[in-house]
């Protein structure tokens, strides 16, 4: 169920989408031309050895200069834009480079603007470093760029320590696939008894077979209590050939798998370490209110958390951060709350609605349009990790016995499996953004709300469609 977060203000200053538009052709009609809206403007081609950076031809006798990247170069590169009284300063987001000159620059209180470079592509005439930088100028000189989203110190801190663990996660993800490769070579079929090879039974396993253990019956002794397969079957599946180059495959694929649990905790401890020193949020986190239309089974369901996740109370800390449990949202856990709050931050007044949001993130759709027709709709090619979360959060939602759960199979009916993914992603960060907004808790209604209304709308549209043909809808006295 949606958050209705609006007042009743907010609802009478929205415009339908032909007013807007309107609005749009009425403000262009009334400035045709261009003005000034960044005087004191700068622009820097980054590069990865040396930086041009052009300012306005009255500012300097050269107003192109060029320099190192060094650290030197950089504060150099400072002084000479306060020499040319420069306040605000734009570049590309090329690579990582343009991150230490950003920094030195903000920490010298100039006004600094990170634009896409898919908007200042269109640079007439031969391209050059010169030009470039001195294109960055004249487009954001007239105002014709927008600031990419940047987000605090801290945010940006957490971000980098949750992006090093998210790819010692895949590492070792690679590591397990490496090891099941090399144990179905030897027609060890231990991957097929087991469900998760990296469980406490699988690498115990493993790690006895690299000890140089080879009787089966030896190895099942390691079964824990919860799994399914019995010793005999497992004892079973290690009756392979050993192969000595596959073996010194699995040696070497288990200690990296073990390096790299290892560097994941060193994260974890730095993790903590940054989640601790964030403020609490202004509204403190209220109390789960109880939900009578979520069953017993589908609570527990929804508490299952995932063996990847850091070893603190993450799910407290984000609570405490947000002021809101984001994870009373069906398919939101607390990795993928993480992800928001690194890559999103927490103040969602940088997005002046939802849907600013919704396509900041790379969800929304295209609607190219030319001559009054809709040329395309597909959402724009975006690396997100952002939209990669939210969208493995909408997947997860097929076996959901909860609104956005009956939502998204209705979805999936109609536009297919990947549309649908893609539109619940959108309507879950709808969700995110008004929960982080306003602080409000989000209440799910169950999957017998949403069928109802469902119900109710084609009932709706089907007696519009028979009054359309002269007939009356009756309801019939025996439904059954």
């Amino acid at each position: 169920m949606a958050i209705k977060a609006t007042t009743e203000a907010s609802k009478d200053k929205r415009l339908t989408r032909k007013q807007r538009k309107e609005l749009g052709r009425q403000i262009w009609s009334g400035s045709p031309g261009l003005d000034i809206v960044h005087r004191d403007a700068a622009g820097i081609d980054i590069g990865s050895r040396e930086h041009y950076v052009a300012v306005g031809p009255d500012r300097a006798s050269q107003p192109v200069q060029v320099f190192g990247c060094f650290t030197t170069d950089l504060h150099r590169l400072a002084e000479w834009l306060k020499e040319c009284r420069i306040k605000t300063v734009v570049m590309q987001s090329t690579g990582v480079y343009w991150i230490p000159v950003y920094d030195v620059l903000e920490q010298q209180g100039f006004d600094v603007w990170l634009v896409n470079a898919r908007e200042t592509r269109n640079l007439p005439g031969r391209k050059s470093d010169v030009q470039e930088s001195q294109w960055l100028l004249k487009l954001h000189t007239y105002g014709l760029l927008r600031k990419s989203f940047r987000p605090t110190p801290e945010i940006r801190a957490l971000r980098t320590c949750w992006r090093e663990r998210a790819e010692y996660v895949q590492q070792a993800g690679s590591c397990i696939q490496r090891m099941q490769k090399a144990l179905t070579e030897m027609n060890l079929q231990l991957a097929t008894v087991l469900s998760d090879l990296s469980g406490v039974t699988g690498m115990n396993i493993v790690r006895s077979i690299v000890a140089g253990e080879r009787d089966g019956m030896r190895l099942a002794e390691f079964r824990e209590s919860g799994v399914k397969a019995s010793k005999e079957t497992i004892a079973k599946s290690l009756q392979g050939t050993w192969l000595p180059e596959q073996l010194a495959i699995l040696r070497r694929q288990l200690t990296d798998w073990e390096h790299a649990q290892e560097q994941m905790a060193a994260c974890d401890l730095d993790l903590k370490t940054l989640m601790r020193e964030m403020p609490n949020a202004k509204v403190e986190p209220a109390p789960e209110p109880p939900d009578p239309t979520v069953s017993k089974q589908a609570r527990r369901r929804r508490k299952k958390v995932s063996k990847n996740e850091p070893n603190f109370d993450l799910s407290a800390e984000l609570k405490r951060v947000t002021g809101v449990d984001l994870t009373r949202i069906d398919g939101i856990k607390a990795m993928t709350v993480q992800t928001i709050v690194t890559e999103a931050g927490l103040d969602m007044g940088k997005w002046p609605t939802e849907d600013h949001f919704v396509s900041w993130i790379g969800l929304a759709p295209g609607n190219d349009a030319s001559g009054g027709k809709v040329l395309k709709k597909k959402t724009r090619k975006v690396k997100s990790r952002l939209a990669t979360a939210l969208r493995v959060a909408a997947n997860t939602l097929r076996e959901s016995q909860s609104y956005l759960g009956a939502q998204f199979r209705r979805l999936r009916t109609r536009l297919g499996n990947p549309k649908a993914i893609t539109a619940m992603g959108a309507k879950l960060a709808r969700l995110v953004y008004r929960m982080l907004k306003y602080g409000q808790e989000y209440v799910d209604r169950g999957t017998a709300l949403y069928e109802e209304k469902y119900r109710q709308q084609q009932i709706k549209l089907l007696a519009k469609k028979a009054a359309q043909h002269g007939f009356t809808l009756v309801l019939a006295e025996n439904p059954a």
